[in-house]
């Protein structure tokens, strides 16, 4: 293959040559001048009429009426906004409606959280929200905002400085800490590193969540295949974490988190580290969970999946709810 490369390169050097050759021959008077044998044909006849009529019709079309496009008609073209091919399909009206009547899954009272570092700057201040089972919600706003140190007051990895937070019907900042674990098997948690056990195969590190509240071998062995062909990875199960992509390992991480089939699930970044396409599928693991009675609390900065979405909004700017929204967007926050 080589040789021929270089066969072609010779050859090319050749024909470049002659026509140096060639041009070189050619003078400026023999540009110039040119022999009357070849002149006078081009004198003596004339160019024939047909090239020489007009094109009306061609030449001069009657001009076209020319349509603007005002904002409140959108621009018919075939390929559709980013936001609308890609997560359009998961805003659809058919979502179930929820009833928010009776205990809410999460209630934050007047929260506030200090952290001993920055005794000045809450990193939550004076919070209050209710989120009822089966909802779905964003939880948005740019770094620094608050939005991890929320749900980490949900999962009772932190404790709240002041006020309540309610969580399945228990007060956790009274609760003693050797409840916690008890706590959690009621709570799914995804986290954007996934982390995932690097020496367990896929079957292992889903039994494992099982493992640790103490499930009989029998109900592992039934529940880990059922999840994992719910998120497909039924094909996987022998499979080491550092052999899939990184959607599968998070498929992994949302079937653990699953499996025990808790009735919230707790999302901190999900897709922050998957491209589109990859989040995509990861979204419509989310909202089928969901739509099974799953109440999912996810924090992100993907503006793009928000607008589209359409779930309940919550916005928190310097420790503050500064938008709570039904059908929200992202908004204009995240950009710092």
């Amino acid at each position: 293959m080589a040789s021929h490369f270089r066969s072609a390169e010779r050859q090319g050097a050749e024909e470049e040559t002659k026509l140096t050759a060639v041009s070189d021959e050619v003078t400026p008077q023999d540009e110039v001048v040119v022999p009357e044998a070849a002149a006078e044909p081009a004198i003596a006849e004339p160019m024939p009429e047909v090239a020489a009529e007009p094109a009306p019709e061609v030449a001069a079309p009657e001009p076209e009426a020319v349509h603007v496009v005002t904002a409140s008609e959108p621009a018919e073209t075939d390929q559709q906004p980013a936001t609308e091919s890609v997560y359009s399909s998961l805003a659809g009206d058919d979502a179930p409606a929820v009833q928010r009547t009776g205990t809410p899954t999460v209630s934050f009272k007047n929260v506030t959280l200090i952290y001993p570092a920055q005794p000045n700057k809450p990193a939550l201040d004076d919070v209050s929200l209710d989120i009822y089972p089966g909802e779905f919600v964003f939880v948005v706003g740019h770094s620094g905002s608050g939005k991890s140190s929320l749900l980490r007051l949900i999962t009772r990895e932190l404790r709240a400085t002041s006020g309540q937070v309610i969580v399945a019907g228990q007060d956790l900042t009274k609760m003693r800490n050797k409840k916690v674990p008890y706590l959690r098997r009621q709570i799914g948690t995804v986290y954007q590193d996934f982390k995932l056990l690097p020496d367990k195969t896929v079957y292992e590190n889903v039994a494992f969540a099982l493992e640790c509240i103490g499930k009989p071998k029998s109900i592992i062995k039934a529940q880990v295949p059922e999840v994992l062909r719910l998120v497909g990875l039924a094909d996987r199960m022998k499979h080491f974490p550092d052999q899939l992509s990184g959607g599968e390992q998070q498929r992994v991480s949302v079937a653990r988190a699953m499996v025990n089939r808790p009735p919230l699930l707790v999302c901190d970044e999900p897709t922050g580290n998957l491209d589109p396409a990859i989040s995509l599928g990861i979204m419509k693991l989310l909202d089928m969970i969901n739509r099974a009675g799953t109440t999912v609390v996810m924090a992100t900065h993907d503006r793009e999946m928000v607008d589209s979405m359409r779930k309940r909004v919550i916005a928190l700017e310097a420790g503050h709810v500064v938008r709570d929204q039904e059908r929200g967007g992202y908004g204009y926050y995240g950009a710092l």
